[in-house]
């Protein structure tokens, strides 16, 4: 097999949750020692931390990747990467704009949003995807004969608990990254009301919730629940301008650890999920089908506009 690699993300010195979820997911399919790579400006503090992580580290630093452009990073790992490289790599948004570029050109496979790795015979890795939100869960075989490149869900691979490893770290020369794309401003989103970030407690609505009257209900639970929970909800009560931005929970919304999530009528797509750090979820919905049973710590099949008034009830009376 293969030398792999794992390409983390990181701001600010801090890594990435999934940085520590791909260093377990390589152990799945091998037992070689696993390479990070870790890319920006000014990353010693990043690449200090994933050395506690990896038995090795690749720092590539230069003032043209401070910002992740995509095309400018790809350049840089394909002036280091060997032919036959097996990348893993976070499935976020950044993920998804670096990794099948990059696959094509080392003209290996691409398997995208991995929720799971079954293990490998050789060159061939077998690995689980979801299909249709999440309903169907698909077994894929990856030929890694000429490499891979596998992007794997954020927080579907659990993390191993650990002492540091205590990696090397080696600088590698970034190399050519002249790039078509340019880099031009950050524009940070306007902060909303609440910050859902630091909330214990989070009753998150979906689609479930029917009309955008009914999210009162929602957050008459919160106020019985106590001063540590917020009302948060996904993407489509945003869309549908029920809620503010600032509370969306997802992928293209905020990433969030509370020590509880109260998933209110939510389907559980893998947009939605890949926003929750942690905690422990509990899922209330009337589609005994719902894809987020299959994630969620406790399920409890009911009409949600039944349940929650019901819980603020028992709650008020405690």
């Amino acid at each position: 097999m293969a030398t792999v690699y794992a390409f983390v993300s990181h701001k600010d010195g801090v890594l990435d949750d999934s940085a520590a979820e791909l260093a377990a997911a390589a152990k799945k399919f091998t037992s070689a020692p696993v390479t990070a790579i870790v890319t920006g400006s000014g990353v010693d503090a990043a690449a200090a931390k994933a050395a506690e992580l990896f038995p090795a580290v690749w720092k590539i630093d230069a003032a043209e990747l401070a910002y992740p452009n995509a095309e400018v990073v790809r350049k840089a790992l394909l002036n280091n990467l060997a032919a036959g490289a097996v990348v893993l790599m976070a499935n976020n948004t950044f993920g998804m704009d670096l990794g099948p570029g990059l696959a094509v050109k080392l003209g290996g496979a691409y398997v995208s949003d991995v929720v799971a790795i079954e293990g490998a015979d050789g060159d061939t890795l077998k690995v689980v995807r979801q299909e249709y939100g999440g309903v169907v869960s698909t077994h894929v075989t990856v030929d890694m004969s000429a490499g891979a490149v596998i992007t794997v869900r954020p927080g579907a691979i659990a993390a191993e608990e650990g002492a540091a490893v205590g990696g090397a770290v080696e600088a590698k020369a970034a190399g050519d990254l002249a790039a078509k794309r340019k880099f031009i401003e950050v524009r940070e989103p306007e902060a909303g009301d609440v910050d859902i970030t630091k909330a214990e407690v989070l009753v998150s609505v979906g689609r479930g919730i029917e009309d955008q009257e009914n999210i009162e209900i929602a957050h008459e639970l919160a106020k019985a629940i106590g001063s540590h929970a917020e009302v948060s909800c996904s993407r489509p009560i945003v869309d549908a301008k029920w809620m503010d931005a600032s509370r969306q929970v997802g992928t293209s919304g905020k990433s969030v650890k509370p020590k509880v999530y109260l998933a209110m009528g939510i389907s559980g797509s893998f947009q939605h999920m890949g926003g929750i750090k942690g905690g422990l979820v509990v899922a209330v919905n009337k589609n005994p089908n719902a894809p987020i049973f299959q994630v969620a710590n406790v399920g409890i099949e009911a009409d949600i506009l039944e349940f929650i008034p019901a819980l603020t009830e028992a709650l008020e009376e405690l």
